[in-house]
Formats: C-alpha cells, structure tokens, sequence
C-alpha cells in the first residue's frame, strides 16, 4: 500500500511536468516512450516466465493497445546480466523488458504511437513486480 501512494504521488507531479512539454507543440507528437528501471522488484516474480508472459498480457488490455502476436519471453545472458528479456510487438510499436535477476531490476520500454495512461503501467507494473522505487523518464518522439 505505501509503495502504490509513493508510486502514484511521483506519477502526478511526473504528468503535469509532461503536460507542460506538450503545450508549446503545434504538432501531435510521432510517438510516446515510458522508460521504468524498476528496483528492488521481487526476486520470485522477476524469475517467474509465466507471471511475465502475464503481465505482458495484462498491460497490453489495460492500456488499450493490440497485440501483435504471443510475448516472446526468454531467459539468458551471463553474470550480473542474467535474466529474462519480453518482448511484446503491439500494433502501434512495442513493449521491451529486461529483468536483472542480480539486481531484482526490471527495466521496462513501452513505446507507441497511441497514447497511454502512464499511471495505468505503474499500477501493473506494481501489481506484478512490487518494486520498492520506480525511476521513471518519458520521452515524446517527433
């Protein structure tokens, strides 16, 4: 419960400082780029195929995309690389993670060219992850 208040909280201010990027543009933006680096996320969750293969399907239905495809899950790498790569292809771009199984990091992509709800990813991203602390960085492609 402290880490959804603490997670929603950074989320708002995080929006309205998105907000003001956009009010000086004439033109809509070509894409749209959330950039988690998940920390102190839980080890069992992290290591779970299935519970990632979940949670790919679950973030695509909450924030309204079309998968292109199953989500590719595999585990590989070496040393403090090792871990489980997603790869989701929806119909307006993509879903990228990595989950450092060293660390308990996952770093999430999700990039598209259809608008999203960022608090919406926080919350799966949280409901599969539990995550301690969550960077976050947005980017609007042109």
């Amino acid at each position: 419960l402290f880490r959804s208040h603490t997670i929603q909280i950074q989320s708002q201010a995080f929006m309205k400082s998105c907000r003001r990027l956009r009010k000086g543009s004439k033109t809509m933006p070509w894409g749209y780029h959330l950039i988690l680096d998940c920390y102190e996320s839980d080890p069992e969750l992290i290591r779970s195929k299935t519970n990632i293969e979940a949670f790919a399907k679950t973030l695509v239905k909450r924030i309204d995309m079309v998968a292109y495809g199953e989500p590719q899950v595999i585990h590989f790498g070496s040393d403090d690389k090792a871990g489980y790569t997603l790869v989701q292809l929806i119909e307006t771009s993509n879903i990228c993670a990595h989950f450092a199984e060293e660390t308990n990091t996952v770093y999430l992509d999700v990039f598209s060219c259809k608008p999203y709800d960022i608090n919406t990813v926080l919350e799966v991203v949280n409901q599969f992850f539990a995550p301690k602390k969550i960077r976050e960085r947005y980017v609007e492609r042109e």
